[in-house]
């Protein structure tokens, strides 16, 4: 199986290479265990390896996506500036909505952004996907709804043949009943737990689900320095 580079050589080592190409994975966590960050590396390698590649950010500006990488070493702007990297504004829309909603009050009706145009609006050549934050899609949504909607998201991403990044929050992926772990290929979890030798609170990676992959049960620690995702060791347990 094709392996597309995640932009960490120690996580690619971990799974055979990086994530399996044209296939989606999941990266689930809590606030600051470095989601985004996984996502800037899978975009700066993909950028650099020639492939074009879209960001459908929910939850931040691009300027200031672009900045946070740039803090990491990994500059994404002359790929913004070429359109090999689109960036697509989803929170300016959302917030733009909200805002003219209170303006003219009850009457106005907020426009909610439809992922699934999105989806399919994602040119043919694309062959990176990074969605973050997914879990802001689950809002107002049944569990079945929800369901539906993650399997069409990744139905039509893999058709087009994009090696897709889902990010979810660890808030929407409990409410949602895990349910978006059981439509990916493979899951990634972040965690923030405290060490029982040192008692300090470190991250760790857990990686639940990998097919067609040999992976390991162990957590595996990690930090974020000033050049992005660097692994320290294995652990077998954390309790």
């Amino acid at each position: 199986m094709e392996r597309i580079p995640t932009g960490i050589a120690e996580l690619d080592g971990k799974i055979s290479g990086g994530y399996p190409k044209s296939k989606a994975m999941l990266i689930t966590g809590a606030p600051g265990t470095g989601k985004t960050i996984f996502g800037l590396h899978f975009l700066y390698r993909g950028c650099t390896d020639g492939r074009k590649c879209t960001l459908i950010a929910t939850e931040e500006m691009p300027e200031d996506i672009i900045t946070e990488a740039g803090m990491l070493g990994l500059d994404l702007q002359p790929y913004v500036d070429s359109g090999q990297l689109i960036i697509e504004r989803v929170l300016e829309t959302r917030t733009e909505s909200t805002k003219m909603a209170a303006q003219f009050g009850a009457g106005f009706e907020v426009t909610e952004m439809d992922i699934l145009e999105r989806v399919q609006s994602v040119p043919g050549d694309v062959e990176v996907v990074v969605i973050d934050n997914i879990g802001v899609f689950s809002l107002d949504l049944s569990i079945k709804e929800f369901r539906n909607k993650i399997d069409t998201i990744n139905h039509t991403l893999c058709s087009k043949g994009c090696t897709t990044l889902f990010i979810m929050d660890e808030t929407a992926y409990e409410l949602t009943h895990r349910l978006a772990e059981y439509s990916v290929y493979g899951s990634i979890k972040l965690m923030i737990k405290e060490n029982p030798y040192t008692g300090r609170r470190e991250r760790y990676l857990d990686i639940p689900k990998m097919r067609g992959t040999d992976i390991s049960l162990e957590l595996s620690e990690f930090h974020i320095a000033s050049e992005g995702i660097i692994f320290r060791k294995s652990v077998k347990e954390i309790e």
